[in-house]
This record gives C-alpha cells, structure tokens and sequence, in this order.
C-alpha cells in the first residue's frame, strides 16, 4: 500500500505557476486540510510542496479549523512573518507575496522533554522526562505551513502546507489522545489539554477562585474537543485538584543561593528569556523576561502604536529594580509585554537588551515598528532608544506628581496646607513654558510654607538636587497625555499590590521570588483580563478589567455631575453616583495637578473626578491647556520658527505640519463621532482589484514624513484605529 501510495504522488501533477491552481472556498464557518484539494508546487522556492489557493478573508476559517483536528487539537502561533508595501517590486511573479506568515503547531517545534540534564547544586539526576507530559510543554511536533497573500491578486492567499502531520523527527504522533507516550491514567483516551485551556484553569487558581467554579469551567474546555463522559469528567477534575496543588506547592527558591537558583530557573524557561546577563566582577545584573503570550501581544498592540517604560519599580525594597516595557491595548489599558530586573541603567546594558528584544520581535515580524515611546525617568537614557526604536520620545508626568502629591499628603496634616502647597507645585512645572523662572515659583514656595518644615526639608535633600534635571527633560520633550498617564500608573498600582502582599518579607530580596511573582500571579492576571475581554468569558472578571483605569471611570461621569461655580473658579464640585447626596470637590480645576477629597485622590493617585473635571476644562476658554497640550504648541511653534524662508528647510516643515494636521483631524473625527463604524463608511476606497491590473491604485498622501526627536526623518507609521482584532486561532466551542 505505501508503495503505490508513493508512485502516485511521485506521478501527481506538478504545478509551477500559482495563476494554474484553482481557487478553493469550501462551505462552512470553518475548514480545514482535509476540505481542500492539494496540488504539488514546485519553484525556485518550493520544492514540490503542497499547496491550496483561498480567498484571503477566509484565511481565519482555515486556521480555525485546523485548530480543531479532533486527532490533534491544538492552536498554531505565528513563528515568523513578513510584509512588503504595493510598489516597491517592478517584476512581480505569480508567488510573490505582500504578507508571509509561518504558522507553527504549538507543540512545536522544540523538544522540552528529550532527555534530563544535571542542574546545579543538585546531586541527583531530575527526570525531566516526565515535564515533557505537561500541556504548557513542547512535545518536538513538526506540523506547520506557510501562507502567503499574493502581491498579484490581494484577495487570495496561497496556503503552503510544509508538514501536515503531527509528528516529531523520528515520526511519531508526539501530542493528542493518539500520543501513545502520553503521561497520566487514561491520557490516551482523553484529548491533550490545550496550552489556552492550562493557562485558563492556572489564570483562575492564583486568583483564588472556588475550585468548583474552575473545575465547570475546565471542563467546558474539555469538551470542546470531546463530548460529555463521567470518565472524562473524572479524569478533569483529578487534573485541576493536581494543578492546584502544584501551584500551592510550587516554590520560587530552586536552590539555597539565590544567584544559582535564578541560574537554573532561566536554563528552564529559555522560550521566556530573551536576555541574560550573569553578575561578574565587570558585568552587571541583567535579566530580560518576556513569554510567548506577551511576544504577541507586543506585535499586536505595539505595532506603530506607543510603548510606554515603567521604571526603577522597588528602588529601596528589591535587591533589583524592575524595569517594564506596557503597550496599550484596544482598550488602551496598560499591557506589560516584557520585564527587565537590573540595577544598570547605563547606555551599553541598556543598549543590549533593547537589541535583544527587538532582535526576537523582527524574527517573527520584520516590519514591526513602534510610533514612539515614553518614559517616567529623565535619568534614561535616550541614545538607545532612538537608536533600536528609531522613533519619538515622550515623557510621562505620573511619577513626579504621584510622588509630590503622596509625600505631601503624609508630612502635612492640614488639608488646606496640602491643597496649597500641591497647586504651588503645580505653577513651579507650568512655568516651564511660560517666560517665568521655574526657580523663582519654587523659591515662593519655600517662603510661604517655611513653616512646613518636615516636607520642605526633603523636598531641598531629594528633589532640589535634580529638579533641573527633569526641568530640562521635560522643556525638550513632549509631555505624555492624562490618559496614558493615569494608565501607567494604574499598572504600577496592581504591580504594588501583587509584589508587596507576600507575608515573607525577606523574599523580597531574593531574584527567584520577583520572577516567580511576576511570570505566574501577575502573567496569569493580565492573561485572563485579555482573553475575558476579547472571548465575553468571565463577565465579572470583563467588568473589573474595564473598569481598572480611571480614565474609563471618568467616561462613566455624565456631564450634568459636574458643577462649576464662578464665584468659586479654583474648585469644581462632582456629584458621587453611588450616592446623589455626596459631592465631591476637586481644587485647582483644568491642571495635571488638581486635587480631590476622595480617598482615592488622598492616598496619592488620579482619581476619575479630577480626569472627569479636566475632561470638562478642555474646551472652557477660563482655563489654561494642559502641560501636554502646552509642550504641543512648542513643537508646533518650533517647526514654524526654525525654517529660514524660500529654502528647503521651510519645505520640510510645511511636509510634518500638513502631516501632523492630518492626524489630528482624524483623531478628532473619531473622537467626536458615534463609532468606528461611522468613520469607516466616510473613508475612500484605498484600491480596487480590477481584471488585467498589474498595479494596483491605491491612494496615498504625498506626505510620509514625520520628525523624530533625534534629527532623522523616517517613514511615517501611522497609527491604525482602535479596535479588538479577532485571534486568528480562535476555535468557536
């Protein structure tokens, strides 16, 4: 049988032009592999591979389907991609593509379970053979195909099946309920658990939900792959009782010596370290932390959209601080995407993790760019940023204000006191742009608050040393809006929380400990947040996550809550929405540094009611812009003043203000409309596909330049809309 299997594939025919293969689109919300005819292809590219030409829209219907091979189920991630723009091939061949995507089995395509390896500081052998059955493991599995949308006609896309079989090297089936080597009692007969379902079910036992609502909801999963059965329902419930307690036994000390443990807890999680650098007498501490789960969202979120630096957490508490990288999700929630624990700040460490991360990103997707990045600590360092990222740098105010707002509120006790003393603060940073000298606002601080000895002696010992510094910093970037603000630090505010709950106070010195709690409590937090939010699970947990910004807290305030008083222009009153006889007064209205009686506000953080009431500032001619808006007008009044008049300089200028108006227009236009929907159906139609065009026509501004804040001009990334993006390996249950 294999034999003549073998001589009529050897005698199937072979294609050499993708304009010979027949468009397939087979009925259904989904298909799969087995739904489609194969043809043999074979190019200077491909050597006699099978191949399938679909309709690009149902590219998703595909991958959804093969995900659900009730023989193999599974999810595939993209391995790598590639993109190219229209215009830039002058011969375009049949297979040339405008984007590339190689799609790899999710239990692939390594091998965490070959073999055992003696780690360090142990006098024993760990079988490590026996994590290999684990679902988070990879099992060595070989299936994996390519797609590629065709330059020639964009409405196609070309499904390039390299290996169609879930196998390993040596050719055995390596997951599923076929894995004969498959761990457990009855794991042959029951499906292999998906690496979304473990998340799931690990997401919901570090929240400390009920077992009992984890066990229904594990075996809703379960059963999406195989139908109801009291063996199976037996077998789930022993699975989720063992997680659990893994999970409560599992330790962040592998070793005695914290410097040996963190080395053997980095040998095993490579596929989560995209950069390491041991202590040595030259070398400093460096530690780069980024998952699988967080390289995608990156990629999603981050391309030419903004990533945000949230620096020096637990300068004074941790033996290092942790440094971590946020994109905004469709949301514009905080996301952490990667961690960095160092105490090096300088340009050459700095410099090579960026490398490395960047480096791990372009493998997957080439064309990934960022819009611009943002930092909290003028003491960063800007020369590699803008040498790995290429792109603008904004800075963030959260920190200064959290930090002068908190430390007043603790060394006075007079309300009053306090309230004067944050809005005189306030006038020492709006004086930046204004022909006053900052200095000389700080100085009639000191004068009319000398009697506050206890802040104003630290503010002299801590701030006065490097307020230029941040001075400075902020005159020569632009300044970070109130929303990403308060979304940074909203961030920072469940990182405190989740770091500085643990009863074991010396762990905090300890790597091992900081790792554990970041890639489990606070990975598997986000992770569930997301996938709540984008799936419609978990409708409490979806309400909280909406809810965790005071941004979005804000949105809920209608307008008529806020009361403004002429006879009163220093204050505003909002009216509380869980009790309509409570108002609350918000002090030196329309200013980054306004102050609310709330607790929330009192403990040091931006609350909903000062972002409601500045909301309501905005448009009011009786109050000054804010700093973000006054660092704009400087950008905008630098570029009109620095071009020398008829020259090419003058040009240019005109080029990034067009471009910039271009921008704002847009942003405007969605802001005020009803939906995306609305904006959308305005839009003109970017290209058309017509019978015997080569080219296609597809309108652009003749303006693709933006300025960046090192000199150079670039390609202009434009940012795409919000909106949630389906998940291309979402499996309907």
């Amino acid at each position: 049988m294999g034999t003549e299997a073998e001589a009529e594939a050897e005698a199937a025919e072979v294609v050499e032009s993708v304009s010979d293969l027949a468009v397939q689109d087979p009925p259904g919300e989904e298909f799969s592999a087995a739904d489609l005819r194969w043809v043999k292809y074979a190019s200077s590219e491909h050597q006699r591979d099978d191949v399938a030409l679909i309709p690009y829209e149902r590219m998703d219907a595909f991958i959804a389907g093969e995900c659900s091979n009730p023989e193999c189920p599974t999810r595939f991630h993209i391995e790598r991609g590639r993109k190219r723009d229209r215009g830039t091939l002058r011969e375009v061949r049949s297979d040339d593509y405008l984007l590339y995507r190689m799609y790899w089995c999710s239990f692939g395509p390594e091998n965490y379970g070959e073999g055992g390896t003696i780690l360090p500081s142990r006098k024993y052998r760990l079988n490590t053979r026996n994590r290999a059955a684990r679902p988070q493991s990879m099992r060595g599995c070989t299936c994996h195909f390519a797609i590629k949308r065709l330059y020639a006609r964009p409405s196609l896309v070309l499904i390039i099946y390299h290996e169609r079989r879930h196998i390993n090297k040596s050719g055995f089936i390596c997951h599923g309920p076929l894995d004969r080597d498959a761990i457990g009692p009855g794991a042959r007969r029951v499906p292999y658990v998906g690496s979304e379902i473990q998340q799931q079910t690990m997401s919901l036992i570090y929240l400390g939900v009920p077992e009992e609502n984890i066990l229904q909801t594990h075996m809703e999963g379960i059963h999406r792959y195989c139908g109801s059965d009291a063996k199976v329902d037996s077998l789930a419930s022993q699975y989720v009782q063992k997680l659990g307690m893994i999970i409560k036994r599992s330790t962040h000390e592998l070793d005695l010596d914290d410097q040996a443990s963190i080395r053997m807890w980095v040998d095993r999680n490579k596929k989560s370290v995209f950069y390491y650098q041991d202590s040595t007498d030259t070398d400093a501490f460096v530690l780069g932390i980024q998952t699988e789960w967080q390289l995608q969202q990156m990629i999603r979120f981050g391309h030419q959209d903004l990533l945000a630096s949230h620096s020096s957490f637990g300068v004074s508490k941790l033996k290092y601080p942790l440094h971590t990288l946020l994109v905004f999700d469709s949301r514009q929630h905080a996301l952490p995407v990667a961690w960095i624990i160092t105490r090096s700040v300088t340009k050459q460490d700095t410099l090579r993790w960026m490398k490395a991360l960047t480096e791990r990103i372009y493998s997957v997707d080439s064309t990934w760019r960022i819009g611009g990045f943002v930092i909290d600590d003028p003491a960063s360092e800007l020369d590699p940023i803008r040498d790995v990222f290429s792109c603008p740098i904004l800075f963030s105010l959260w920190h200064i204000r959290r930090t002068w707002l908190k430390n007043i509120i603790k060394k006075c006790s007079n309300s009053e006191v306090q309230r004067e003393m944050f809005m005189q603060l306030g006038k020492v940073m709006y004086s930046i742009w204004s022909e006053k000298n900052p200095m000389d606002a700080l100085e009639q601080l000191f004068q009319d608050f000398v009697d506050q000895t206890t802040f104003i002696q630290y503010f002299k010992s801590f701030w006065v040393p490097k307020l230029e510094m941040w001075i400075d910093t902020i005159r020569s970037l632009p300044l970070a809006s109130q929303e990403s603000s308060g979304t940074i630090e909203g961030y920072h505010l469940k990182l405190k929380v989740k770091a500085y709950d643990d009863s074991q106070l010396d762990a905090l010195q300890r790597v091992d400990w900081l790792v554990h709690k970041l890639t489990t409590e606070l990975h598997s937090s986000y992770w569930l947040n997301l996938y709540a939010d984008e799936s419609g699970s978990f409708p409490e947990v979806k309400a909280e996550y909406i809810a965790s910004t005071s941004w979005h807290r804000a949105l809920q305030i209608p307008d008529d809550a806020v009361i403004f008083d002429d006879k009163e222009p220093f204050s505003a009153k909002v009216t509380s929405q869980k009790d309509t006889s409570q108002m609350w007064t918000v002090w030196n209205p329309g200013s980054e540094f306004s102050l609310c009686d709330c607790s929330w506000s009192m403990q040091g953080n931006l609350c909903k009611h000062i972002i409601k009431v500045n909301m309501m500032c905005g448009p009011r001619k009786d109050f000054q812009p804010s700093l973000s808006f006054q660092s704009f007008q400087r950008v905008l009044l630098d570029l009109w003043q620095k071009p020398m008049d008829d020259s090419f300089s003058l040009d240019l200028s005109v080029a990034w203000v067009m471009q910039m108006q271009e921008r704002i227009q847009k942003v405007t236009e969605l802001a005020t409309a009803d939906g995306i929907a609305e904006v959308s159906n305005r839009l003109p139609i970017q290209w058309t596909n017509k019978k015997g065009r080569k080219v296609a026509a597809k309108r652009t501004s003749p303006l693709r330049v933006l300025p960046h804040s090192n000199g150079i001009v670039q390609k202009d990334f434009t940012p795409k809309k919000n909106r949630k993006r389906k998940r291309l390996s979402t499996v309907s249950g």
